[in-house]
């Protein structure tokens, strides 16, 4: 993560602003007190939440461990071609 100072963030804002959206990396501002806060956008944000959900949430991350070792072994659930299609909306 990038760090730049607030007086260098304030002075270059549409252009911190624009590479945090462009580059989808958060942009980390120090202060000199100490009290830092990170530039962030909106989708970027929304990303990283349902992430952590994810991450946090053991039923769902059981459920995706038997879901892989069950694709690695071959064994999973194979959907007919007509369901494939209907997924696919062909």
């Amino acid at each position: 993560m990038n760090s730049i100072s607030v007086n260098k963030f304030r002075d270059n804002l549409k252009t911190f602003v624009e590479q945090v959206f462009s580059e989808h990396e958060p942009l980390k501002v120090t202060r000199r007190n100490g009290e830092d806060f990170i530039v962030l956008s909106a989708d970027d944000w929304n990303r990283e939440q349902e992430t952590l959900y994810v991450l946090q949430n053991t039923d769902l991350m059981k459920q995706i461990a038997t879901s892989i070792n069950t694709y690695e072994k071959k064994k999973g659930y194979k959907p007919t071609s007509g369901e494939i299609n209907e997924i696919l909306d062909l």
